[in-house]
């Protein structure tokens, strides 16, 4: 896959489709890599006549890490973000979203469409508040406002997220404590087959594995704070996605999300979790489709 420099850091991506094809950028979540974009997922919107651009965002994947000398105190800074105090953190859902808009310039493309999820779908917040003439449409999955009241997560998801595999250097138990973590997050609805998150999971372990980067990306979330001032100033044409049985982001806080988005629209699905699972990755592409499509009417209207 090609990469490029971004602000100091390498960015590995891909692209697929056409390239003269209008662009969709897809954001992905925390400790999440590119390649935890399904293939149905991607494909279903290339066929639906867009260019798909994925990337691992930075402290991910293949992507440049940020190395500090010193491990991140996670406890005091949940305790500061209670107090309302400043969180220090290598970096902010800011300079995440400024490598979004510098792999649009390093791929020449003027405006397009931002999809994120879950932490992703925070930094595709900020780089349609604060880059507007960047953005043709938004689609915010499975995310917040990062309204404290509205997103804590239930305690059993919590505990699942910042629980560790029992030896960090064995790909297999890195691979199976993934596993359970899903077990946990995703959607009851909408099971996926064991064999295939397996295999899904199995993937990306193989490609990288960079805990590390996980703590440095939560910082960054909670370093940022509470954005939904910032949502107000966003104009795109939005979408909102979430699942009524999400336990790690609860779908209220995907109601708070839209509700501080002009014009935004909610979409809550029943029994979707924390995840992308086979059995939605349909009604997703129609969905998202549908929403990019009226939005570029728009755009070529005005």
């Amino acid at each position: 896959m090609p990469s490029v420099e971004i602000n100091g850091l390498k960015i590995e991506f891909e692209s697929l489709g056409d390239p003269a094809a209008p662009p969709i950028v897809l954001i992905m979540g925390l400790g999440m890599q590119l390649v935890a974009w399904p293939e149905a997922f991607c494909q279903g919107l290339v066929e639906r006549g867009f260019r798909v651009i994925r990337f691992d965002n930075r402290d991910s994947g293949l992507s440049g890490k940020i190395h500090l000398k010193k491990r991140p105190n996670l406890l005091l800074a949940f305790a500061s973000a209670w107090l309302k105090l400043p969180v220090r953190a290598p970096y902010t859902l800011n300079e995440m979203a400024g490598d979004t808009i510098g792999l649009l310039d390093a791929l020449g493309i003027e405006r397009a469409h931002i999809v994120g999820a879950s932490m992703g779908g925070m930094i595709a917040q900020v780089v349609a508040a604060r880059f507007p003439h960047r953005v043709l449409s938004l689609t915010s999955i499975m995310s917040s406002s990062g309204n404290p009241k509205v997103s804590r997560s239930q305690p059993h998801a919590m505990r699942a997220l910042l629980s560790k595999p029992s030896d960090p250097n064995d790909p297999e138990q890195v691979v199976e404590h993934l596993i359970r973590l899903f077990g946990v997050i995703g959607s009851p609805g909408y099971p996926t087959d064991q064999d295939e998150l397996r295999r899904r999971i199995g993937r990306g372990v193989r490609r990288a594995y960079h805990p590390a980067g996980v703590l440095q990306q939560l910082l960054a979330i909670i370093a940022s704070g509470d954005r939904r001032m910032l949502l107000t100033k966003i104009t795109a044409p939005t979408l909102v996605i979430h699942g009524a049985d999400d336990p790690l982001v609860p779908v209220a806080a995907g109601r708070d999300t839209a509700y501080h988005i002009k014009g935004a629209r909610l979409m809550v699905i029943d029994g979707m979790g924390h995840d992308l699972p086979p059995g939605l990755l349909p009604k997703l592409v129609e969905a998202i489709d549908s929403h990019c499509n009226k939005a570029q009417t728009s755009v070529l209207r005005d």
